[in-house]
């Protein structure tokens, strides 16, 4: 095995001065299975194509993107694993200070809008070279978008990049067919009826699938209505059995995206885990403090892709799909024996997960025919009745692991989805579970506990976690042990007012919960709870959505959910003035928070004694 070359002196190591593609990411080069630029690179590799990756070039010129010439096929552009903006900013738009896919997680070695940037400068260094983008920030920019950091309407990334092709959701078998065609000789503006793409053609262009449009980019970008319904389209066609073609006009130009490409079958999933990784960070990085991102990912193991958990405010439905699929259990102990070979592995997997660890199936048996259904969630307001609800492939993948030689422990990071597991009536998995994966705190998500709010989530009733926490408790002390439930909870989403926030802030009073973190809701493309921000409409039944966008707004939510931290307590008073809810401020048992500040008492706005 050997790592991609990244340097001239690692492509002649080979024997080649020319490629056939050249990979640009806005990552470091890390060679694992969890890292898209990896997992492209390794899939042409087997299909006998030879690659080199450009990861984090200088953007301000065109020298790096000169380093391997002008590649025989294409350049394949994409800004990493996570959407370069996101990457460099916080919810609150303030800038990060590290960036845990840099050398080091040092901030600052990709561009904004990175897949646009790179773009550009490789057509100033090669003019009409064919140039394809994917991952997650083309994917989920492929249609006019609401862009939080510049509070407006962008139009689709294609568009801006100048980019020939772009692919969306999950790439293998899209660019294979991609690369078979190009490598026949097939001019890159002839490729048009690969599934998984979207690329640009005149007004009068007819699509090779059934075709439905979803508007105008001049009429979207200022009617949110407009923007509102352009999103149920591409939200409605993104089953890749019923899925039709979309497209979307700029003037006299037209955005073809063709019907999403198929998931890949247990088969292929097991041939892309098996291919030569070398599961760690490049060595040149070495004396730069190697690439953070790695940690959480060395000694751990994906199983499945997609989910059909649906919730509202990922972006997985529109990249990866409803659809779920995942590897044999021979495959993952395959990958967990080589694993145990690392000579720092100590004995215990990370974590056997995905999107959703617990999911190994399609939902029901009747989606393997038909798709997931349109136009409802499998588990939202509650689990369908068809719901295939099995754990036990998972657990005898879970126990063979565990039999391997040095392997002392298994634990379970990802996300357990905890109202499909409570829906199992054999109580083998949760058993489990409770017993031999949690490391003493099992993270989970609940998210809010309003119900109008989790609606807008598309989460279940607070009601399902409740017997998911207690019945996780039960279990845990009837095998002596000490392990606690450590809610993931988000402030501001769509539909979440200054009341919903107080009614939070009791419920986890009540439940005696000081979460350490909150996550603002983070408006980012592709997702129904970023339209509902942005248009204040609810995309699914045309009804209006409050949403909290000032700063301060946003501030009084946060400091309600974490009510007991001293340095909260005056965003908190005022939170609760605001919200009419004074009897929450005082010494009693019920109360969120003290009357007094530095000493001093604290007044409503009418002048009455806020203390109790």
């Amino acid at each position: 095995m050997a790592f991609l070359p990244i340097t001239t002196e690692g492509l002649a190591e080979q024997g080649r001065n020319t490629v056939d593609f050249v990979i640009v990411t806005g990552d470091a080069y890390v060679d694992h299975p969890s890292f898209g630029t990896a997992i492209i690179g390794r899939v042409l590799e087997a299909e006998g194509y030879s690659v080199a990756i450009i990861p984090q070039p200088e953007w301000k010129d065109t020298r790096d993107f000169k380093r391997f010439g002008k590649p025989r096929l294409a350049f394949l552009v994409n800004s990493g694993n996570i959407d370069s903006l996101v990457a460099h900013y916080t919810a609150a738009k303030k800038k990060r200070s590290n960036d845990f896919y840099t050398p080091g997680g040092k901030a600052g070695r990709r561009p904004d809008r990175a897949v646009i940037v790179y773009c550009n400068r490789i057509r100033e260094a090669y003019g009409d070279v064919p140039v394809i983008i994917g991952g997650i920030e083309a994917s989920t920019r492929r249609f006019a978008h609401y862009d939080y950091w510049s509070d407006s309407v962008r139009r689709s990334i294609l568009i801006d990049s100048r980019a020939d092709l772009l692919t969306y959701g999950m790439g293998e078998n899209i660019i294979r067919r991609i690369a078979f065609l190009l490598d026949k000789g097939v001019p890159i503006n002839k490729i048009r009826d690969v599934r998984g793409t979207c690329f640009i053609e005149d007004e009068f262009f007819k699509p090779h699938f059934e075709h439905e449009h979803c508007g105008d980019y001049d009429i979207i970008k200022n009617d949110k209505t407009a923007y509102a319904k352009a999103f149920l389209v591409q939200y409605s066609n993104q089953d890749h059995i019923y899925g039709r073609a979309i497209t979307e006009s700029y003037g006299d130009q037209l955005l073809v995206q063709n019907p999403p490409m198929p998931p890949l079958t247990r088969k292929e999933l097991d041939a892309v885990y098996s291919l030569p990784f070398e599961r760690n960070y490049h060595p040149s990085y070495e004396e730069k403090g190697g690439v953070p991102a790695i940690e959480e990912v060395r000694f751990s193991i994906t199983h499945n892709r997609g989910c059909f958990g649906n919730c509202n405010f990922c972006s997985l439905s529109f990249h990866q799909g409803r659809s779920v699929t995942s590897r044999s259990i021979e495959s993952v102990v395959r990958e967990a024996q080589l694993i145990t070979e690392l000579s720092d592995f100590k004995g215990y997997i990370h974590d056997i997960g995905g999107p959703t660890a617990n999911f190994r199936l399609p939902a029901c048996e009747k989606q393997k025919k038909y798709g997931t259904c349109k136009g409802k969630s499998c588990l939202f307001p509650e689990i369908c009745k068809n719901m295939k609800v099995d754990h036990t492939e998972y657990v005898e993948l879970l126990k063979q692991v565990e039999k391997l030689d040095k392997v002392k422990r298994v634990f379970i990071r990802s996300g357990i989805r905890f109202d499909y597991l409570i829906a199992d009536k054999n109580e083998q998995f949760f058993k489990k579970l409770v017993r031999d994966h949690v490391s003493g705190q099992l993270k989970v998500a609940p998210e809010h506990c309003s119900d109008g709010v989790l609606t807008l989530m598309g989460k279940p009733s607070v009601n399902e976690y409740n017997k998911f926490k207690n019945r996780f408790y039960e279990l845990t002390k009837s095998i002596n042990k000490e392990q606690y439930i450590v809610p993931y909870l988000m402030s501001s989403h769509p539909g979440s007012t200054l009341n919903d926030a107080v009614e939070l802030a009791i419920y986890l009073k009540k439940n005696k919960i000081n979460p350490e973190q909150v996550q603002d809701f983070y408006p980012t493309p592709g997702t129904a709870s970023t339209c509902m921000f942005y248009t204040g409409i609810n995309p699914f039944t045309g009804e209006t959505v409050y949403s909290a966008k000032s700063y301060e707004d946003k501030q009084l939510q946060r400091a309600l959910l974490q009510f007991s931290r001293r340095e909260n307590a005056q965003t908190v008073r005022k939170a609760l003035i605001k919200a009419g809810r004074e009897d929450l401020i005082g010494l009693g048992k019920d109360c969120l928070v003290s009357p007094y500040n530095g000493g001093k008492r604290t007044y409503s706005k009418s002048g009455k004694n806020t203390k109790k």
